[in-house]
């Protein structure tokens, strides 16, 4: 079968990749508009559970990414730089230049062609057939991301509807290496802002920042230049980034604010073409579930393709399952962005109170969960959990027929 990919995230690569190995008799090509390590963001996080689904998919790939991994344990959360509340987990975080540089390389050892600085017109799909020049497909992968200019010059055709959130946030980096996963919430004269910060890369962490609409423009961030901004960030943050400065760019390019879109699709099928990853859905970059969402995606696509009698049919069957599988997180992603859109009602607890509504705010829970909660804030019970968590991931590791496999920061952070 010959397939076109157009866009070179995650979704696309990991697709390629499986579909090649489900089939090596596949041609699959995949045009990416940007030059090669040109991605525009820091870290994306990962789990033991998808990284099973990973392993067991392609374990090849799977190492790679985990070799460039880096552990995070527990939450923390701290509020007006003087209490601190303690939520339990932990996660692996990897740079997301390093993870297209792991898929892309593993792709093309496959021998799936991917075409760098190749861009398709917005009009590819206009008449129902894909049209790029000397490109000849029997399917299209959109999987060009949330703001897609393929499918939305032919949104009607898969029913999508886009929402904006309303707080901006932006993507930062920072030279302070976080062990935990990091929710700081500062008061300013103009009302509250918060950042999100966890390890990505050797002496590297990310740092999210997000803040009301209200108090962006109160503290003048929508006008100020972009240098003048980020050094505002840095005081309001100054004691949780321990003094260190915050990078303003990756790759070249100013971080900008944002506003989360929200995608939909009534379908993710039209024709020959299927929608895939952040060009299908959205889910709030809180859940940290985007990465995972759109290598599933690309997972069960390979695989409806292999069990599938007919194009048509394993097209219907990964649309179909896809959404329904989809569904529940998405309802869960709009009741968590909505919790940050209106956190101030939450901000007058101390932190311990705050730290559990931050942890269910998709929804509620029995009573002895805030017990435990209380219980897991002293230093002992914390350390137990550590211990717990540690065995988790060597039996895991060893599950995999990992053992001897130990990702960055494992034996520094544990």
């Amino acid at each position: 079968m010959r397939i076109v990919c157009v866009g070179g995230g995650p979704a696309a690569l990991y697709f390629a990749i499986s579909a090649k190995r489900r089939d090596a008799g596949h041609e699959i090509t995949v045009l990416e508009k940007d030059p090669r390590g040109a991605t525009y963001g820091w870290g994306v996080v990962c789990h033991d559970a998808l990284l099973d689904r990973l392993y067991r998919n392609d374990r090849e790939s799977a190492r790679a990414m985990m070799a460039r991994s880096y552990l995070w344990q527990e939450q923390e959360v701290h509020l007006r730089g003087a209490e601190t509340g303690y939520l339990p987990g932990y996660g692996f975080s990897i740079p997301r230049a390093g993870l297209l540089e792991v898929l892309a390389n593993r792709a093309t050892d496959l021998g799936v062609e991917v075409r760098y600085e190749a861009p398709v017109p917005d009009t590819a799909l206009a008449d129902g057939t894909f049209d790029s020049g000397e490109l000849a497909a029997d399917l299209v992968v959109v999987a060009d991301g949330a703001r897609s200019r393929l499918r939305d010059h032919v949104a009607d055709d898969y029913g999508t509807t886009l929402r904006t959130g309303r707080n901006p946030y932006i993507w930062l980096g920072t030279r302070k290496v976080f062990s935990s996963f990091t929710f700081a919430f500062e008061e300013t004269h103009a009302g509250w802002v918060w950042c999100y910060g966890y390890p990505t890369s050797a002496g590297v962490s990310t740092f999210i920042v997000e803040c009301s609409p209200e108090t962006f423009t109160g503290l003048g961030l929508d006008t100020l230049p972009h240098e003048d901004g980020i050094e505002l960030l840095q005081k309001i943050f100054a004691q949780t980034l321990d003094g260190q400065a915050l990078i303003s760019s990756s790759r070249g390019r100013p971080s900008p604010w944002l506003r989360f879109l929200e995608v939909r699709n009534e379908t993710w099928r039209h024709a020959n073409t299927i929608l895939l990853g952040d060009a299908a859905h959205t889910t709030h970059y809180t859940m940290g579930q985007g990465t995972r969402f759109a290598m599933m995606d690309a997972i069960m696509l390979a695989q409806a393709l292999q069990e599938q009698p007919s194009l048509s049919a394993a097209l219907g069957t990964f649309d179909r399952k896809g959404r329904e599988a989809l569904r529940t997180a998405q309802a869960q992603a709009r009741t968590g962005s909505a919790w940050f859109e209106s956190v101030d009602r939450y901000l007058d607890r101390d932190a311990v109170e705050f730290a559990y509504a931050l942890s269910f705010r998709s929804g509620g829970q029995p009573p002895w969960r805030y017990q435990w909660h209380i219980a897991t804030q002293f230093t002992p019970v914390r350390k137990g959990r550590r211990v717990v968590h540690s065995g988790r991931r060597w039996w895991r590791a060893r599950k995999r027929g990992d053992q001897a496999f130990v990702p960055r920061g494992l034996l520094r952070a544990s």
